[in-house]
């Protein structure tokens, strides 16, 4: 018999809030966190647009020094770790270290420090590249420093999934705790990547909204004059327990984690595949992991993007699950509020979907105003305006660059 797993604490930090009640409240609201590019000049960028964390002060949370030391994607990272510890209200000193882990990976990395430390070398030679370059900069990082903040020395893993990262992530985690390998997991992503290279590079790919005059509309996924996403940058992530393991400590449990499925297009490098056939094998899976049936779920949070051929893929995808009955199904991308997390997406968006169960208040995804009647997209996608409803079982999805596809189901926890 598997062993039940649950959520107990949440940690967030994103472009509309740096804590998870600022988030939601946000959230729920319908407000953009997506506006004019700050970190750097772009003056010379196609894309002036992302959706920028505000007014972050990692000493909150990280002793100035040994922040110094780090990116900014492992200073997102630990400060959403000790939130949801926090928020779990688990005791770091009675506690098993051995028996708690962490599997919280990133996209992309140390990107800045990548960046920065490329102009020193070319600049002013090898000599004068920053000892704590590389440890700044590899994507297994911000795994590594949560464990040292938090003393965690149980299993310890980074999955690179580019968007699926996060919901891997959960998912390997509560593989983790299920095979009895770790009692505690802190799971989610990170991402740190608004930076002129990385802009750059989707720009010319064409993968971001070139809607630089109305940054606040420019994410609207599954709306006809949908042109790419908007970057972002944040970290989410959940604290994972085995359900006995929280019993005993009197923790509040906000859902349990009870479905996960993952898999590959083996396909193109940036494009899904047009048939859909794995994106709908990954939703299948993970259902049947959780040993339900498609109609047992109440609410999906997409994965959204805003780009023409994901959100025409996702909606084909629940219209050959569910046939005439997927337009029964509520699905809304936050995506439209705080754009695209890349790696910290998963996170980001498990957090929205607990919170969703736990409150019975359905995401908007806002900026949808043309239906995109050609193509048959015309599901529920939980117009502009967030919904009141129950919610016992919800879905959160993400697909990422090489084909991943990764998927997760909670549902409303009960003995």
């Amino acid at each position: 018999m598997k062993r039940r797993v649950v959520v107990t604490g949440l940690g967030a930090v994103t472009p509309i809030g740096n804590d998870v009640e600022t988030f939601w409240n946000n959230l729920i609201a319908g407000k953009s966190g997506i506006g004019h590019i700050t970190q750097f000049d772009t003056s010379e960028s196609k894309v002036t647009i992302a959706g920028e964390v505000k007014d972050f002060d990692y000493t909150q949370y990280i002793d100035k020094k040994e922040g110094r030391r780090m990116d900014r994607v492992d200073q997102f990272a630990v400060t959403v770790a000790k939130q949801a510890v926090a928020d779990a209200k688990l005791d770091l000193k009675t506690i098993e270290p051995t028996r708690c882990g962490v599997c919280v990976g990133t996209g992309i990395g140390g990107i800045h420090t990548f960046l920065e430390q490329s102009h020193i070398y070319f600049d002013k030679g090898p000599s004068r590249i920053s000892p704590f370059f590389i440890p700044m900069d590899i994507p297994n990082m911000p795994a590594g420093q949560i464990a040292i903040a938090l003393g965690f020395k149980g299993p310890n893993t980074a999955v690179v999934t580019a968007c699926a990262t996060g919901t891997n992530c959960i998912g390997d985690a509560l593989r983790t705790i299920q095979y009895g390998d770790a009692d505690v997991m802190i799971a989610g992503g990170t991402e740190a990547a608004i930076s002129p290279i990385a802009i750059a590079g989707f720009a010319n790919m064409k993968a971001l909204s070139t809607n630089n005059d109305q940054p606040e509309k420019a994410s609207c996924p599954f709306d006809k004059k949908r042109d790419g996403f908007v970057m972002g940058e944040g970290a989410g992530v959940l604290l994972l327990e085995e359900l006995e393991h929280a019993k005993k400590r009197g923790a509040h449990i906000y859902a349990e984690l009870v479905g996960y499925g993952l898999n590959c297009d083996a396909y193109h490098v940036t494009a899904p595949d047009p048939s859909g056939d794995m994106t709908v094998a990954c939703i299948l899976d993970a259902i049947k992991d959780a040993g339900m049936v498609p109609e047992d779920i109440n609410y999906i949070n997409a994965h959204g993007t805003s780009t023409h051929r994901n959100d025409l893929n996702e909606s084909l995808a629940l219209k050959r699950i569910y046939g005439e009955k997927a337009k029964n199904v509520p699905m809304s991308s936050i995506k439209s509020m705080t754009g695209h997390l890349l790696g910290a997406a998963g996170g980001v968006e498990a957090v929205a979907t607990v919170l969703t169960i736990v409150n019975g208040i359905m995401p908007p995804t806002i900026n949808y105003q043309d239906v995109d009647a050609e193509e048959g997209m015309d599901l529920d996608y939980v117009p502009n305006t967030a919904r009141k409803a129950e919610v016992k079982v919800a879905m959160s999805n993400n697909f990422g660059f090489g084909g991943h596809n990764a998927s997760i189901i909670f549902k409303k926890y009960a003995e």
